[in-house]
């Protein structure tokens, strides 16, 4: 296999109420970075910025990480709340309504 061997890359960026799921071909060897630049959603998301979380399949990894035929790049939001923050608020406002 060469080094100019194209590989397919799922990328993926979601919104509350837009997403992206694009399907795009890079050559072997790229990373998740390489993966992200190459899609253009940076420039139809600004908010995504230079350096976003990625997941590969649920899996977070680094941006350095090297990709293979078939990944799906997913390019995280940040958390607006702490999970067990919210799982707290949600807990605390049902015991209120409960009462």
């Amino acid at each position: 296999m060469g080094e100019s061997e194209q590989i397919r890359i799922g990328i993926v960026y979601a919104l509350p109420h837009q997403q992206a799921v694009l399907s795009i071909v890079v050559p072997r060897g790229s990373s998740v970075h390489d993966v992200i630049a190459a899609s253009g959603l940076k420039e139809k998301f600004p908010e995504i910025g230079t350096a976003p979380s990625c997941a590969i399949f649920g899996q977070v990894v680094e941006g350095t990480r090297i990709v293979n035929e078939g990944d799906r790049v997913e390019i995280l939001r940040p958390l607006l709340m702490d999970p067990k923050e919210a799982r707290r608020k949600a807990a605390a406002s049902t015991r209120t309504k409960n009462r």
